[in-house]
Order: C-alpha cells, then sequence, then structure tokens
C-alpha cells in the first residue's frame, strides 16, 4: 500500500514539475514574441520615417533639377561652362532621385513577418545602395564651381581664373573623386566614413532598424 501511495505522490510530483516546465516555456515564448514585436515595429517606425524623407527629396531632387535644365536650355549653349554644368548637377541629381524612389520600393518590400535574418538581408540591401548613391552624389561637386566660368577668361590669360577659380575646381574634383572611390561599405570601419553616413537619415535609419532587429538575437540567445 505504501509503494502504491509513494508511487502515486511521484507521478503527481512529475506532473506537476512538467505542468511547470510547460508554463515556463509558453512565458519564455511569449516574451519573445512580445520582445520581436516590439521591435519590429520600432524598425518600422525608422523605416517609414526614413520613406517619407525619400518621398521629400525625390520632390526637391524633381523640382530642382528641372529648374536646372530650364537654365541650361534657356542659356542655349551661349556660355558653355554655364550649360554643362548646371546639366550636369540636373542629371547626377536625377539619378540619386531615382535611387531615392528605388528604396522607397525596398522598404515597401520589407516584411516584418519573415525571419529576422530576411529582413535584415533585406536591410542590408537597402544600405549597399545608399553608399553607391551617396558616392555618385558626391561627384556633382567640382559643378557647382564651373558653373560661372567666362570662355574669355581662358582666352585672356586671365590670373583671377588660373590662381583662384581653376585650383578651387581642381581641389573640390580630387575632393569628389576621393568620395566617390572610398564611400562604400567597407570602409565603414574608418571613422570619417561612418561619420558622414550617419549624418543623414539614409543610412542612419536603416542601420537603426539593423540594430533593433539584431537585438531580438541577442534577447533570444540570452534566454536560452
Amino acid at each position: 500500500m505504501q509503494d502504491m501511495e509513494l508511487k502515486q505522490v511521484w507521478e503527481s510530483y512529475n506532473r506537476q514539475i512538467a505542468k511547470a516546465e510547460l508554463l515556463n516555456l509558453q512565458s519564455w515564448a511569449l516574451n519573445i514574441r512580445c520582445f520581436e514585436t516590439l521591435q519590429q515595429q520600432r524598425a518600422e517606425k525608422k523605416l517609414k520615417a526614413l520613406s517619407r524623407f525619400n518621398t521629400r527629396a525625390v520632390i526637391l531632387g524633381i523640382v530642382w533639377a528641372g529648374f536646372l535644365l530650364l537654365l541650361a536650355w534657356a542659356n542655349h549653349f551661349q556660355n558653355v561652362f554655364f550649360s554643362l554644368s548646371v546639366s550636369a548637377i540636373a542629371l547626377i541629381t536625377l539619378f540619386v532621385t531615382a535611387t531615392y524612389i528605388r528604396h522607397n520600393i525596398l522598404i515597401g518590400q520589407v516584411r516584418y513577418d519573415n525571419s529576422v535574418t530576411d529582413t535584415q538581408q533585406q536591410l542590408a540591401r537597402l544600405q549597399r545602395s545608399t553608399f553607391h548613391s551617396t558616392a555618385i552624389a558626391w561627384l556633382q561637386l567640382p559643378f557647382y564651381t564651373t558653373w560661372f566660368w567666362s570662355s574669355s577668361w581662358i582666352q585672356e590669360q586671365d590670373l583671377r581664373f588660373w590662381l583662384i577659380a581653376f585650383p578651387i575646381t581642381v581641389l573640390f574634383t580630387l575632393l569628389a573623386v576621393f568620395l566617390h572611390r572610398n564611400i562604400y561599405a567597407g570602409n565603414l570601419h574608418k571613422k570619417w566614413v561612418k561619420t558622414l553616413m550617419m549624418a543623414g537619415p539614409e543610412y542612419s535609419h536603416v542601420a537603426a532598424a539593423k540594430a533593433y532587429l539584431e537585438e531580438i538575437d541577442a534577447f533570444v540567445k540570452d534566454r536560452l
């Protein structure tokens, strides 16, 4: 009789342990799901803010590029330097504007109900595109120093052109080429590249969204 009672007590104890383990597992899963939802919402909020910024940038980019092309058309290449400079700035602006549109499409394709790894890969793709468009945008820099050039300055050997205007253009050209060649994801470990990229929402908002998702993995690992 005592053996039977002992067996019943033991079975009851095992059932209580199993029930407690199940409750702990359910609580663990619920905590992870709540944290995952919170982080996904924070990431989504960042990307929505970036999407709004991109939309405003697209509108301003189209207006600015249209204005520059109108100036180039009105000039009828009477001043070649002016027409070429504003046209180059307009074309680069249109390229960057098109990239903003593409970024909004990529943001719209992000699915937060997918796995964290898949979402991070989508954000990494967005970051790579941001590096590329930023590097391209810097190529317009020297054209802001040539739009006011005049053929007469070269023909008349104007010292103000050769000693001031031309050296400034050369300097800005070298700077633009340097930035274009050095702004890429592999250089993010360099402090100046990271500072430059984090200065704007195009990269910083995506980086913040990725960080929120990475915290999910860290949260899960801490509780395993």
